[in-house]
């Protein structure tokens, strides 16, 4: 028969296991979740906080680095505006330096504020994603977003330094069909449609006026004349195109015999050029010949020559002979009875 359990026992077993538990926290590891320097920034969503609890992952760019240390609500009497400020907790050890050093723990609000300001100029903001869609759980994106403004809601709580936050993806959407929404409720909805149903009266009063139907027969008419004219230009252009062909043919057969001229040319042409040169020098010697007699010519016709004086003296005589006739013409009876003086 067993004996009975003594709870003192237990309880006191139970005790032992948790006190070496947590020394082994503290001696392999576990005691720098107890011990870690945390810094502490708030967020002001506008987005519903629906699945965001607080202990929800933090992340930068996928990769955690704290968690949501509160959730609360606070009301602004000069705005009438409800703020819903998350405080997150960032784990200093989860950040290095460029060169694997974790970041310095000594750091003045100013410095803290600086590098803060840094990385909101480089386009760091927080926005809302879903862990799961089944769960509907959140969490907090840090990312860089260099082409959205950041929006500060510039409240203080509790001296804590604010993150600029992005409405969530679906908030986005939501707020674009909104002002869709409200540019399509502020158009004349009424007088564009009334418009559009006078256009369309007057369309089917066209289509049906006397004019529409006339330009209809008068368009089948041209379109059977244009059917016709293409019929007889198909005709009248095979026979053009058979002697185009021709032609064609023809034309390359006469390329074909003005290149063998030319080439027969081009071989010919040394012979032509050396018959030329031999011929200018024949009529060079001409000209030389033509030139002597010339200057010959010229000393027997000059004023000098005997030439000219025999060609005086017959001039002199055609003058006497012509005197001698005009003579005889006025006076015939000299020939019987001779000139009287």
């Amino acid at each position: 028969m067993s004996k009975p359990v003594n709870p003192a026992l237990i309880g006191g077993f139970s005790l032992g296991a948790l006190a070496l538990l947590v020394l082994g926290l503290l001696i392999f590891g576990g005691g720098r979740e107890f011990s870690a320097d945390k810094v502490r920034f708030v967020v002001y969503f506008d987005s519903s906080l629906n699945g965001l609890d607080v202990g929800a992952p933090v992340k930068l760019q996928g990769v955690k680095i704290g968690q949501v240390k509160e959730i609360a609500l606070k009301f602004d009497p000069k705005g009438g505006k409800l703020y819903k400020p998350v405080v997150l907790e960032i784990d200093r050890h989860n950040l290095n330096t460029t060169g694997g050093e974790a970041m310095p723990k000594e750091m003045s609000l100013k410095e803290r504020k600086a590098n803060l300001d840094q990385l909101v100029a480089l386009g760091m903001r927080a926005r809302l994603e879903t862990q799961s869609l089944l769960t509907g759980l959140l969490y907090v994106d840090l990312n860089f977003y260099p082409d959205k403004e950041p929006m500060f809601a510039n409240l203080e709580y509790k001296d804590l330094l604010e993150v600029p936050g992005l409405p969530t993806t679906t908030d986005e959407l939501r707020n674009t069909a909104e002002e869709v929404a409200q540019k399509l409720r502020a158009l004349p909805l009424d007088e564009i449609v009334q418009d559009f149903a006078a256009s369309l009266r007057e369309i089917r009063a066209l289509l049906a006026s006397e004019e529409v139907k006339k330009s209809q027969i008068a368009l089948a008419a041209t379109l059977g004349e244009l059917q016709k004219s293409t019929k007889t230009l198909n005709k009248n252009l095979e026979p053009i195109l058979v002697n185009a062909d021709k032609a064609i043919l023809n034309g390359n057969e006469l390329l074909a015999e003005t290149h063998a001229m030319v080439q027969a040319l081009q071989k010919s042409l040394p012979g032509l050029v050396r018959n030329s040169d031999q011929t200018m020098l024949a009529a060079t010697a001409a000209l030389q010949q033509a030139e002597s007699a010339l200057k010959q010519v010229d000393r027997a016709v000059g004023p000098d020559s005997a030439l000219t004086d025999t060609l005086q003296a017959f001039k002199q005589a055609a003058r006497a002979i012509r005197d001698l006739g005009d003579y005889l013409e006025r006076h015939p009876e000299a020939v019987l009875s001779g000139k009287q003086q």
